[in-house]
């Protein structure tokens, strides 16, 4: 049976009309629910509807600033298939721990389910050839949507990622411990202002009625740090259940990253990564590519130019390399962040 997934997205001012989503829990569903590390394929897609719906303007202009001046002219490609309301295409956010991975996925989504997702979208409004194009599984449809992904997120996004990241961590971190003093229904209630726990079901304003019965899969909550207004999930009864819901924000979260892009300035936006990622802790090649969003081949190859520059050293430990900061990258990363 082909996935059919619906994912709604949900802005502040959109209006719920009284309309609820209902998650149904047992037992086992609620020893089963899982809070989920930052996923960069969901702020990606999130992010471009931020990038056009000019809400929340006090935690996103800033960035909005800098992104719209930097988006590539590909990036039709993916508003095509992330309108920014209601139905977008269900295969561009698989869970995925890195941009890599994700990308990865989304180029292994059978023709099936584009097929599906790309009929959604036509039934509400005309798309581009190209989407239609990806709709009949075009190989070289697909590949160019990769690329697309891996440009808008290195122009757009990859500068503020380390915000990014940092932010929703903070996020998981008051979760996990509101989840291990009060336990899981505290978490479930405080999970946005609309939602409402009563065992067995948690309900959030929704914008049509929606009922989800778990199961005993139980329920995967993502934090995002693009997701503004109210939670937006998935109708997929064969796949994992998953609640994406917004993180509380701190303003003038891009003003503190300043320093992050005066050193990208300095050094590139790629290899900048890769740097304060070393620098936050030791790290072996395949840890950094996951916390730098970049490849694999891109970690190695920028460690490389990183270490023949005198910024971080390399020391084989067993199958790894672990990267460590030189006293000169440690210098280096302090004078971008200066007093």
């Amino acid at each position: 049976m082909p996935r059919r997934w619906r994912a709604f997205s949900i802005q502040r001012g959109d209006g719920t009309g009284g309309s609820v989503l209902r998650v149904f829990f047992t037992p086992e569903d609620l020893a089963r629910t899982t809070i989920s590390p930052p996923q960069p394929m969901w702020e990606t897609v999130l992010s471009l509807h931020r990038l056009r719906l000019r809400d929340d303007a006090m935690v996103y202009d800033e960035w909005r600033r800098g992104a719209v001046r930097a988006v590539p002219p590909a990036t039709r490609m993916l508003t095509d298939l992330v309108p920014p309301r209601g139905y977008y295409a269900d295969f561009l956010t698989p869970a995925a721990s890195s941009l890599e991975e994700g990308i990865s996925a989304v180029l292994g989504t059978t023709k099936a389910r584009l097929r599906a997702d790309v009929t959604t979208l036509a039934e509400v409004r005309p798309l581009l050839s190209w989407t239609t194009s990806l709709g009949e599984g075009r190989s070289d449809a697909l590949r160019q949507l990769g690329h697309t992904f891996d440009r808008y997120f290195a122009d757009c996004l990859s500068s503020y990622w380390p915000q990014v990241r940092a932010a929703v961590e903070r996020d998981l971190a008051r979760q996990r411990e509101l989840l291990s003093l009060n336990g899981i229904g505290a978490l479930l209630a405080d999970l946005h202002p609309s939602a409402r726990w009563r065992y067995p079901v948690l309900e959030v304003d929704y914008p049509v009625e929606q009922t989800l019965r778990l199961r005993g899969r139980g329920l995967r909550l993502v934090p995002s740090f693009f997701c503004a207004g109210r939670p937006t999930t998935f109708l997929a009864d064969e796949f994992e259940p998953a609640l994406v819901y917004p993180i509380r924000h701190e303003v003038g979260w891009s003003r503190a990253g300043d320093a992050q892009r005066s050193l990208a300035a300095l050094l590139g936006p790629t290899r900048a990564r890769v740097l304060e990622a070393i620098g936050e802790r030791p790290c072996s090649t395949s840890d950094l590519a996951r916390r730098a969003i970049t490849t694999l081949p891109t970690a190695s190859r920028q460690t490389s130019i990183l270490r023949s520059a005198g910024l971080i050293t390399s020391i084989r430990d067993g199958q790894s390399v672990v990267h460590s900061v030189t006293p000169q990258g440690q210098s280096l990363l302090a004078e971008s962040i200066g007093p």
